[in-house]
């Protein structure tokens, strides 16, 4: 994957607990109170505090660590059948019997974005991952989800724990991240760096550059597109696969970002969505990582100690 060196420091943090399993790349979002930015369908990208956002969306392999550790009999359905067929864009198998399910990536799709998740998968993955992984708990955390049923009793106001440390995105964060431009203060059209729309097409270095409108017709590994940044140095924002955030629109929940059969349209900031968070679909997990006080320090202090090693790392 592209770009692991700058994001290094953070994925080394989180993997330094004794019992995490999964490692993930993360991006500093700096530029705290910067301004929204004004859409048909409200003002968004408005973030009062620094944090950090999975550089790439969630794997196939990290979520397949995630259903080992916590679905040997799966209630909570945290596993899709549909993720088995690799006709519809899975990746994911699953083997054995209830109570000691296994799972395995498929070929060759270890590093594409899982999909087929709800909503309610999402939230309890990033619970699984504030918690420490390993046995760490599903139903609470940086969410409490309620009754141990996989539509969770109080499903229409679950909302992120005063001190999370990871969580599903915002949609302030996801926004942010994928458009808000630092140098200028302002907000790009697009999540590549770009107010001209995206092209669709196969893997390439070349700008501004997705997977949409089946240029591919099927997934591509995550940061595949690698001259297709976004500013702060976020992949695949726009296209591969949806991403869920927070948002409560009545009884659904939000998405962004576009997907491979997306037109460039819906990869842009004004493409907006929200359905039903039990809906399984081409949508997929971004997490952010809040840091605590000590962590945030330790991070300051890393990257300074990274800035000297930049040549390195090149």
């Amino acid at each position: 994957m592209p770009r692991l060196c700058s994001s290094l420091l953070l994925s080394l943090l989180i993997a330094s607990s004794a019992s995490a399993t999964v490692t993930m790349a993360w991006t500093p979002i700096g530029n705290p109170g910067n301004a929204c930015d004004p859409q048909a369908q409200g003002c968004f990208g408005a973030v009062g505090y620094a944090y950090n956002i999975g550089t790439y969306e969630v794997t196939n392999a990290q979520y397949t660590e995630f259903l080992n550790a916590k679905a040997a009999s799966d209630p909570l359905g945290l596993y899709n059948p549909i993720m088995g067929l690799s006709i519809d864009n899975g990746g994911i198998i699953r083997s054995g019997v209830s109570g000691n399910f296994t799972y395995s990536t498929s070929s060759g799709r270890s590093d594409m974005p899982v999909q087929w998740t709800n909503f309610f998968d999402a939230v309890r993955f990033a619970n699984w991952m504030n918690n420490g992984q390993g046995n760490g708990d599903t139903e609470s955390g940086a969410y409490t989800l309620l009754a141990g049923t996989e539509i969770p009793s109080n499903a229409s106001t679950v909302t992120r724990a005063a001190g999370a440390t990871i969580a599903l995105t915002s949609e302030d964060e996801w926004y942010k991240a994928a458009y808000y431009n630092p140098p200028t203060a302002s907000y790009f059209d697009y999540p590549t760096g770009s107010d001209i729309p995206t092209t669709c097409a196969a893997p390439t270095a070349t700008t501004n550059s997705a997977n949409c409108n089946s240029a591919v017709d099927n997934l591509t590994p995550v940061g595949s597109y690698t001259g297709s940044a976004s500013p702060y140095g976020t992949f695949d924002q726009g296209g591969n696969v949806y991403e869920w955030n927070e948002t409560i629109t009545g009884s659904n929940r939000g998405f962004r970002g576009g997907q491979f059969q997306s037109g460039p349209g819906d990869l842009a900031a004004s493409a907006r969505h929200d359905t039903s968070p039990g809906l399984e679909g081409a949508v997929g997990i971004r997490l952010v990582m809040i840091p605590e006080p000590s962590t945030g320090l330790l991070v300051i202090a890393g990257l300074l100690g990274l800035a000297m090693r930049r040549r390195a790392c090149a």
